[in-house]
């Protein structure tokens, strides 16, 4: 017999929460200084409410060389991901922790050491969020004079991908548990997968250092909206964070990048799509919209005014979007930006607020009742396999959810009432890939 079908929820987590007006509410943390006991706080909390994930994103070199305007930017993360989730991994016991790492940034063997040892430290609970990104801060803050095309970099993080599960396949999963004193032989030399690759992005022979992790590779998550992106996830990706304001935008999303996976021989139930969710909760719709409004209320235009990485201060705050050329990056997001500009005839201060203070998620006002129905709806419409949680202002909109919403969905039978297993894999119902599965990286030729 079949299990039914389980919810699954992530939260993404942030400094002050993802409004742009919310550092500026009484709830919010008092200062930027970096403060471990906050974030360790924050996930405890997910844990509590049985979540999958905990996510941390990373905006590497956002300002690159430029202080313009920084007087108005809070801040976002306090913490280098990596760093932060070994830390985490030490204070909670089941919530699985997703950390990105940027391809540009990294080099496969000193990524796949690091994420093995991590998946050992929290006993198989790490996820990485596959970046590959490349804003203009990041590159000067590199010093990358030319930086690759869009397509150019899903073809190095492709090949990025394939070396270091290469690399994390390079040792049996028992490699070390036969140590035989009398004989003085550590290991069998039949367990041990020396990798040979001579790439276009990397070439290397080795042996990774750290024994294959516990979920054989960390769960890989992934958020491109693109052509090219879609189908990096239908290769590749375990997760994928979308963004879609309307419902059958979602559906078509998520029909499109399962009806791709099979190009790659990979069953669709394999691929969590988990589109972002904001919120606003009240014991009535009017509570709950009269938070939402506080939180527009404190969004400052005064200073410079971004549009998903386009600059458009120089426009009149209350006309219509420019004509603007697509970006390099972030084109799916950008193209469902201009998509509801047009449709909807939003003028720039208007889209700001419709689309950019929530990144292009959907926003879901009400009781927690009211909540809990659109994410069933969803959810049972193929729009959804669950939610990344982006709460707006932080703690409260986590504390919230978890003490309202969550039981509700647990009284519905959508969503668990204890975790089973110990491992992301676990929660989420994800096969353990085997050893040697990598396949080479022909992405591009299937796009």
């Amino acid at each position: 017999m079949t299990s039914k079908r389980q919810l699954a929820l992530g939260v993404f987590l942030t400094r002050h929460g993802h409004h742009p007006g919310a550092w500026r509410q009484p709830g919010a943390a008092n200062s930027g200084r970096p403060d471990f006991r906050y974030w360790a706080e924050l996930a405890r909390t997910a844990e509590r409410g049985k979540f999958d994930v905990a996510f941390f994103a990373d905006f590497v070199g956002q300002a690159g060389g430029s202080t313009r305007g920084i007087e108005r930017r809070h801040a976002f993360l306090d913490f280098e991901p990596l760093t932060l989730s070994a830390a985490l991994a030490a204070v909670t016991e089941r919530i699985g922790i997703v950390a990105t790492v940027n391809t540009n940034f990294d080099h496969p063997y000193s990524l796949a050491r690091r994420f093995a040892s991590l998946d050992h430290i929290s006993g198989g609970r790490i996820g990485w969020n596959i970046v590959s990104s490349l804003a203009d801060g990041a590159a000067s803050s590199f010093g990358i004079d030319q930086p690759p095309s869009h397509a150019e970099r899903y073809q190095r993080a492709a090949e990025f991908v394939d070396v270091a599960r290469a690399l994390w396949d390079s040792w049996e999963d028992d490699a070390f548990d036969h140590a035989d004193r009398e004989s003085g032989l550590y290991l069998d030399p039949n367990d041990v997968h020396p990798v040979h690759h001579d790439g276009r992005y990397f070439h290397l022979s080795s042996v990774l250092d750290v024994a294959r992790p516990i979920q054989g590779h960390p769960v890989f998550a992934q958020a491109g909206n693109s052509e090219v992106g879609r189908e990096f996830a239908a290769k590749y990706a375990e997760m994928i964070y979308a963004a879609a304001q309307f419902i059958e935008d979602a559906q078509g999303f998520y029909a499109d990048v399962k009806r791709r996976m099979a190009r790659y021989g990979r069953d669709p139930d394999t691929l969590k799509v988990m589109p972002g969710l904001s919120f606003a909760i009240g014991t009535s719709k009017q509570e709950a919209q009269d938070k939402f409004a506080a939180l527009e209320a404190a969004v400052d235009f005064s200073g410079d005014l971004n549009l998903m990485g386009q600059d458009v201060s120089g426009y009149p705050l209350d006309g219509p979007l420019p004509d603007l050329p697509e970006p390099e990056n972030g084109k799916g997001r950008w193209r469902q930006l201009t998509a509801l500009a047009r449709r909807e005839n939003l003028s720039i201060r208007q889209l700001f607020l419709r689309f950019n203070a929530v990144r292009g998620h959907r926003v879901v006002i009400g009781t927690p009742v009211d909540i809990a129905d659109q994410i069933q709806d969803w959810f049972e419409r193929d729009a959804a396999d669950g939610f990344n949680l982006i709460p707006p202002l932080l703690p409260s909109s986590l504390d919230e959810f978890v003490d309202l919403v969550v039981p509700e969905l647990q009284r519905r039978g959508l969503f668990r009432t204890e975790y089973a297993g110990t491992t992301l894999r676990d929660h989420l119902a994800l096969p353990r890939p085997a050893i040697g599965a990598a396949a080479p990286a022909d992405l591009l030729s299937a796009a």
